[in-house]
């Protein structure tokens, strides 16, 4: 069951990701941003009433910190699909297990200094071979789009992966001290309303579309439910095989989303570009595998 609730978990995601997609034709992303912390305050405030969790915390600052990185995140994906395919935002987005490799293992050599009694960090050879693939497997992806002045939106949609490695690492934190995610995706939910609509007043409002306006609410709402299917296949997971299993099917989100992307979007991806893909998705899995030695146990990304 672990395995059919993550593989829903992706889909719910990639089908958040057509609807941002659509919705950015009469919003821009602070705006989409904004409500969909608004959406999702109010989803996640009823759960954790519901759970009786309670929302007051010790550790505003932590929580202050992770929502501002998870909101630079959300908004270069939410700015990376509405000027890319789909299926190469998301698969940038999902680079984020590249980069969290990175800074665990990088972090060990850093950390280690030679002497007779120690031995070298392991795994720094793989490290450097998957981030080498991960990073070709990028220039591949927007090599096609050169021609179609998309590499900024690319960049944007990289440093949404990156940025997401690093608000994963303060959940990870947050964790270890005990917070229940339910309280961590609220106070995310919470910045993401005060931050997009901080955003507001730079980027100002769109016209309100009518009843297009819809499309922002199945955002909040697939988000919401993403994020809980996801939870739910991580508890499901009794073993550490079943969990490395569970975190490697998060991948079949680009699959999805490169199915909406082609036959939603008519979009034509190259040989080239499906190829960089496939090599993403390599990639993340040895870095998901890697991460799970550094780190057993570690939460689960977020969407």
């Amino acid at each position: 069951m672990q395995a059919l609730w993550m593989v829903l978990a992706a889909f719910l995601f990639a089908s958040m990701g057509v609807c941002v997609k659509v919705a950015s034709a009469y919003f821009n992303s602070a705006e989409l941003v904004c409500y969909r912390g608004i959406i999702g305050m109010a989803i996640l405030w009823a759960l954790a009433r519901s759970q009786r969790v309670k929302l007051g915390t010790h550790y505003p600052g932590m929580h202050a910190w992770r929502s501002l990185i998870g909101v630079v995140s959300l908004g270069s994906w939410f700015y990376s699909i509405a000027h890319l395919p789909l299926a190469t935002s998301m698969t940038l987005n999902y680079m984020s297990s590249v980069w969290i490799a990175a800074f665990l293992v990088g972090g060990a050599l850093l950390a280690w200094r030679p002497s007779s009694s120690s031995s070298r960090p392991p795994l720094q050879g793989t490290l450097v071979f998957t981030v080498m693939v991960g990073f070709a497997g990028v220039v591949m992806m927007l090599r096609p789009s050169l021609d179609q002045h998309q590499m900024f939106a690319g960049l944007i949609g990289l440093l949404s992966g990156l940025t997401a490695a690093f608000a994963y690492m303060q959940v990870m934190a947050l964790s270890r001290l005990g917070e229940p995610e339910t309280r961590t995706v609220f106070y995310f939910a919470v910045g993401s309303a005060v931050a997009g609509g901080a955003g507001l007043l730079l980027t100002g409002t769109s016209q309100w579309p009518g009843w297009q306006s819809l499309w922002l609410l199945p955002i909040g709402v697939l988000a919401a439910a993403g994020q809980l299917c996801l939870t739910r296949a991580y508890a499901s997971a009794r073993t550490s095989r079943g969990t490395l299993v569970v975190a490697n099917l998060q991948y079949s989100g680009i699959v999805f989303a490169a199915l909406y992307s082609v036959l939603l979007f008519g979009d034509d991806i190259p040989a080239l570009g499906w190829a960089g893909m496939a090599l993403i998705v390599v990639s993340g899995i040895v870095a998901t595998v890697l991460r799970a030695r550094a780190a057993p146990g570690a939460p689960a990304e977020e969407h």
